[in-house]
């Protein structure tokens, strides 16, 4: 640290990181998020009747990182420990073939949200020790950004300020190592989606979530313009009676990030958290088209299932049907690269 409290990088090293966060969200592209965990992707393979051996899984996102196109509209991939050291059939690292199609290739380096002691029904999430040493080797193999998710849950009494404070420690610790490395930390701090608050309540711990977590940041020093903010929209739990329309959620999303983020910060990745591939674009649409041009931050997206589910699910594991799960991903990729500008209807989930 120095003494105005920033981490203690070499000039050029900031200059390259800076540079890296803006290309994540430069030419109205995002994020594809193919990090699931093991455990996550295997029960997704489940539900499909796909095998769940590391083998299919390394077919499958092969099948993801050679999409013929993707990098129109994709501008970098978070990978997971598994894939990053994962090589195509004809023996191309997945980094490598990522990297050559203008997909910058991210990691994700977190172990998981665990119970947090103490805190029924609240979780931490965990990985810091060795974080040092697996940053600068997944460096070494190519990554440029790296992902970390922390979880909130909205319940009775919860969240609570413990479990924020101390998730937003992590995060804080985790973006400083990123940085001392090279690598762009991507925070995702997630209030889940999960049971029947109302938009109000969502945007109220959204708000008090992104507070205390930017507060982290700058007390260890992390350098804005060089992060990338992974956050929730301001939507009503998946069990609330009232679920708001795309143009509510829109006016919520960015009032509440309009008074919790910095402008300093180049841009937010929005995850899907369990809406719909149509709903996330819609939201995410929405927002560029009421707001864009009054913003500070690019507002983007970093979707996984709402990206790659379809695709899933036209594969199922079969060889015959991968062209048909690329085109699929495509087309989600290019309504996503749509919303961003403000330009998605309905009529183009027709095109596919």
């Amino acid at each position: 640290m120095n003494k105005f409290g920033k981490i203690n990088i070499d000039p050029m090293e900031i200059k390259e990181l800076i540079s890296t966060a803006n290309s994540m969200v430069a030419n109205h592209k995002g994020l594809l998020a193919m990090d699931e965990s093991l455990p996550t992707a295997n029960k997704r393979f489940a539900k499909l009747e796909i095998p769940q051996t590391e083998e299919m899984r390394r077919v499958y996102r092969e099948l993801l990182a050679t999409t013929s196109g993707l990098g129109e509209f994709i501008s970098g991939a978070i990978l997971f420990d598994e894939t990053i050291r994962q090589k195509t059939k004809d023996g191309r690292p997945i980094v490598k073939v990522l990297a050559d199609a203008g997909i910058i290739p991210g990691i994700k380096v977190d172990t998981g949200a665990k119970e947090m002691a103490g805190h029924p029904g609240e979780k931490i999430t965990e990985g810091l020790d060795g974080l040092r040493e697996r940053l600068v080797e997944y460096y070494q193999m190519g990554a440029r950004f790296a992902k970390w998710r922390a979880v909130i849950t909205i319940g009775d009494n919860i969240p609570s300020r413990a479990c924020m404070e101390a998730n937003a420690h992590a995060l804080a610790r985790y973006a400083a190592l990123c940085q001392e490395t090279g690598l762009v930390p991507v925070v995702e701090p997630e209030v889940l989606m999960d049971g029947n608050h109302t938009l109000e309540q969502c945007f109220e711990v959204t708000e008090e979530v992104l507070r205390t977590v930017f507060n982290q940041l700058f007390v260890q020093g992390v350098i804005l313009e060089g992060m990338i903010l992974k956050p929730n929209m301001i939507v009503p739990g998946l069990k609330c009676p009232k679920q708001e329309t795309a143009e509510k959620v829109a006016d919520a999303t960015v009032k509440c990030f309009l008074r919790a983020v910095p402008a300093a910060v180049p841009g937010i990745t929005f995850l899907s958290g369990g809406q719909s591939a149509e709903l996330a674009t819609d939201r995410l649409n929405a927002m560029n088209q009421r707001f864009k041009s009054k913003l500070p931050w690019e507002l983007s997206f970093s979707y996984g299932r709402a990206l790659q589910q379809p695709a899933l699910e036209i594969w199922r594991g079969k060889n015959a049907n991968a062209e048909k799960a690329q085109k699929a991903l495509y087309h989600r990729s290019k309504c996503n690269y749509a919303a961003r500008r403000g330009e998605y209807t309905s009529e183009m989930e027709k095109e596919v």
